[in-house]
């Protein structure tokens, strides 16, 4: 075997066994066994929402335990596959290394996007995240690139096997959304997606321009971490005013015959939420005040970090007016603005490949924070 692939199958190693010391995998087996004894309790589903809590937790933990696992296998096949291929002559030993090379390329992009996981250790960075999308100035090409960006978001969800659920789309009159509100079901994403925050500009031909003009939009990506029942915050009914409406879907079609959408205006703060896309009023209100909560929340960390932030100039953690620019013409790119990562496909990356801007704008913030 060659020292350089010697020495950079020693570097993954080493890396892997990094990341398993900081994740812990006993523990990790341990918090399974846990997981799996409270899911068997005859009367977990009493509590739903106890209940999906712990189905999920352990869905993800034995995902990430299978995960390291196979890495952990794959890592120490490797020498195998180049000793085989040293083994073959001919056409046979170049198909058999470049099969081995291809696999050495394949798991340090997986162990360093792993890695990055090791650096999410804020106080919040455990929790879902709660993913607020608003379309900017641009008018309808702007409330049409809001609804990609939802778009982006959701199917990058998807590709990782995330649960996402939808509690507010507001439609723009001709095309696109005003804003919606949508949670990520899964641990460490209010600290993975976090680093989305900010505005995210478009410029394109516009599809809604009959001259067929260049149009630059924007629209703004809020991330917040979810309410869990350990939080202290308390609302009094007094503070709240809830309205409720009939639900409706792009174009003013109804998608409801009842008055069973759900709209909370906080009136010391004038925080205003909503949600219609359950089924019950009920289920709404209880949605629309889990995102009351989260803001609530985020407000209180802020006032809370004033006086520091007073004190310690963070104008090198500030996420600015812009953060990501995506250019469809005059040529095709995608830039984040603060790590400098730049993809010349965006439509790969509009359609959920944005795992790299991720992984870079979680290295970036921890540099930032040094």
């Amino acid at each position: 075997m060659h020292p350089d692939v010697s020495a950079d199958i020693a570097d993954l190693d080493n890396t892997l066994k990094s990341v398993e010391a900081v994740v812990d995998i006993d523990e990790l087996r341990r918090r399974i066994r846990e997981l799996e004894d409270q899911a068997a309790s005859p009367d977990l589903w009493d509590d739903q929402e106890h209940a999906q809590q712990v189905t999920s937790q352990l869905s993800y933990a034995q995902g990430e335990l299978r995960r390291l696992e196979e890495l952990r296998q794959r890592v120490d096949d490797l020498p195998v596959m180049y000793e085989l291929a040293e083994a073959e002559e001919g056409v046979a030993a170049q198909e058999a290394t470049t099969e081995a090379d291809d696999e050495r390329t394949a798991l340090r992009a997986e162990i360093e996007l792993l890695e990055v996981r090791t650096l999410l250790s804020g106080e919040y960075d455990q929790r879902e995240a709660l993913v607020t999308i608003r379309s900017g100035a641009g008018g309808i090409d702007a409330a049409d690139w809001a609804e990609m960006l939802m778009r982006m978001y959701i199917r990058w969800a998807e590709k990782h096997k995330y649960s996402v659920e939808v509690y507010d789309t507001s439609y723009a009159e001709e095309a696109g959304i005003k804003s919606a509100t949508f949670a990520v079901k899964a641990p460490y994403m209010y600290g993975t997606l976090s680093v989305e925050q900010g505005t995210h500009r478009l410029v394109r031909i516009s599809p809604f321009d009959n001259q067929a003009r260049r149009q630059t939009s924007f629209a703004e990506v809020e991330v917040l971490p979810v309410v869990e029942t350990t939080d202290s915050i308390d609302i009094p009914e007094t503070e709240l005013r809830v309205d409720v409406f009939r639900s409706s879907g792009p174009g003013g079609q109804s998608v409801n015959t009842t008055d069973s959408a759900v709209r909370i205006t906080h009136l010391p703060t004038g925080i205003v939420v909503s949600c219609q896309n359950e089924k019950s009023q009920l289920q709404n209100k209880a949605a629309a005040m889990r995102v009351l909560q989260a803001k609530l929340l985020e407000r209180k960390r802020h006032e809370e970090r004033a006086e520091m932030d007073a004190l310690k100039s963070e104008s090198g953690s500030s996420w600015g007016n812009q953060m990501r620019s995506y250019v469809l013409h005059p040529y095709q790119m995608v830039k984040d603005l603060r790590t400098e990562v730049e993809v010349n496909n965006p439509s790969t990356v509009l359609d959920g490949e944005i795992d790299r801007f991720i992984e870079a704008g979680i290295r970036w913030r921890k540099s930032e924070t040094v």
